[in-house]
């Protein structure tokens, strides 16, 4: 157990009582908790801006060699405090490390907030002994808590998806456990040390131990403002869509002006192409496509005040062009395993071969009903056939464009011509035409389209609706 670990860090933020558990932590034989090492203000503490022989500057100049200096330089298990606002290059390092202890203090956020604004009122951070002890009320601010409350649940967030990405584990403390000695002598031997304590620090003392409702003028007004905060996320979109890569090898360039085409599947693609084709009078041909990562980098080195954009297709309209190249006709375009497990497993009722004079609207609003249907269950994770691209969730597949190249534009397909002609006038050249959407489905989306074709189609891409704002198709 003693050799588990090399050094360890509190995550922990203003007034969650990480002082206090400090000093607890000093007191146990072979741990030394440092203070706030990478505060960007100071190094340990306030009016300390050295520490091993490496001041402010040096530690702004490379963090890590503070880092390596304590693991160095300290007698037994060395440690430090970092907040969310504390340098990020050294999350990027700790967090992944496994021979670094993560000690995790939390505070009711509320407490933690109150307590905060009366520090900044009254000037004391930290109380020593009762007799200097400082009172003051304080007026609660519903959109500061709650950019307060926003901010500790990101870090929360990041820090859960840090561990649970390498497979570790953290020792979770709240404040109000922070006087229990057996939580505290527990915390010890997760770091290493077996040794009792027979009391808690006395150093620092309880600032503000009286209830909430005596330190905040407008205790009704808090009491309301929390009671409509959805603690349980109940508005939640649940997501179990996979994350997209890149697909950096569809993006198509100019053939000589500075823009980058980031293709939705699914999405106007032709229209699109033919318009940046005669932006410099060239065909589609000309276009600059097959990109990888390094090709990418070095094509926007080359085009400076280069601009990327990506156009995004009303849902109901997409999953119609997907469901009627992909699905509904065998060919070369067409998926054909999906397609027939669809047809036999699922009972989508479509001809075995490509629909002929008799197959009706009906029959194909019936179809597509059921395919939405699957679409919905596919994207949610329940069946066993891949998340196409054609399909995927729009909101997945831009997300998903922001690790390699983030869209300076997101234009909606009904507002396609007037978002391109501004795109052209970004990069100083006069814009084209843009062709006009021919429906070439067997069944044109205008026959059979209804309110119950937008409610299954909503009902599979909520996340899509709400991000981009869509109305129902051929809503104005």
């Amino acid at each position: 157990m003693a050799d588990r670990f090399d050094y360890f860090v509190m995550f922990a933020e203003m007034r969650t009582g990480s002082n206090f558990l400090e000093e607890n932590l000093n007191e146990y034989p072979g741990l030394s908790c440092l203070g706030e090492l990478f505060n960007p203000h100071f190094i340990g503490g306030a009016k300390k801006f050295e520490m091993y022989g490496v001041n402010m500057a040096a530690r702004e100049s490379d963090p890590f060699v503070l880092l390596d200096r304590i693991r160095t330089h300290t007698d037994g298990l060395p440690g430090f405090r970092f907040f969310h606002d504390h340098d990020p290059r050294i999350l990027g390092r700790i967090l992944p490390d496994t021979r670094c202890a993560k000690i995790i203090l939390t505070r009711n956020p509320a407490d933690s907030y109150v307590s905060r604004k009366i520090a900044a009122e009254t000037g004391q951070w930290r109380l020593s002994d009762l007799k200097r002890a400082k009172s003051a009320q304080i007026a609660f601010d519903r959109d500061e808590f709650e950019a307060h409350l926003e901010q500790m649940q990101a870090f929360q967030l990041k820090l859960l998806h840090g561990l649970q990405t390498t497979g570790q584990t953290a020792f979770y403390i709240g404040y109000d456990d922070l006087a229990d000695l057996a939580v505290l002598d527990g915390l010890a031997r997760f770091l290493g040390v077996d040794h009792q304590k027979s009391n808690p620090s006395q150093a620092t003392k309880v600032q503000n131990p009286a209830a909430l409702e005596e330190k905040v003028t407008n205790f009704p007004e808090m009491e309301a403002a929390l009671a409509r905060i959805d603690r349980f996320d109940l508005t939640r979109t649940p997501n179990f869509e996979p994350r997209r890569a890149p697909s950096v090898p569809h993006y198509v360039a100019g053939a000589a002006s500075p823009l980058l085409f980031q293709p939705v599947r699914g999405g106007p693609d032709d229209r699109v192409l033919t318009w940046l084709a005669a932006l410099d009078g060239r065909d589609t041909q000309d276009l600059q496509r097959g990109f990888t990562q390094k090709s990418l980098r070095h094509w926007k080195r080359q085009h400076k005040g280069h601009r990327a954009f990506t156009v995004v297709r009303h849902p109901v309209q997409r999953l119609h062009r997907t469901f009627a190249r992909h699905i509904l006709s065998p060919g070369p375009a067409c998926f054909a395993d999906i397609r027939e497990t669809l047809r036999k497993h699922y009972k989508l009722a479509i001809p075995k071969d490509a629909p002929g004079p008799g197959y009706s609207a009906e029959a194909h609003h019936a179809a597509f009903l059921a395919f939405a249907k699957w679409v919905a269950g596919n994207l949610n994770g329940q069946t066993s056939q891949r998340v196409d691209a054609s399909w995927a969730s729009q909101s997945e597949i831009v997300q998903g464009m922001a690790a390699v190249q983030l869209p300076d534009m997101v234009i909606r397909e009904d507002r396609l011509q007037p978002g391109l002609d501004h795109l052209a006038s970004l990069i100083g050249v006069v814009s084209s035409p843009v062709p006009d959407w021919v429906d070439d489905a067997p069944v044109p989306l205008a026959a059979y389209y209804d309110a119950e074709v937008e409610a299954a189609v909503r009902a599979a891409y909520q996340r899509d609706y709400m991000m981009f704002g869509f109305r129902p198709w051929g809503a104005t």
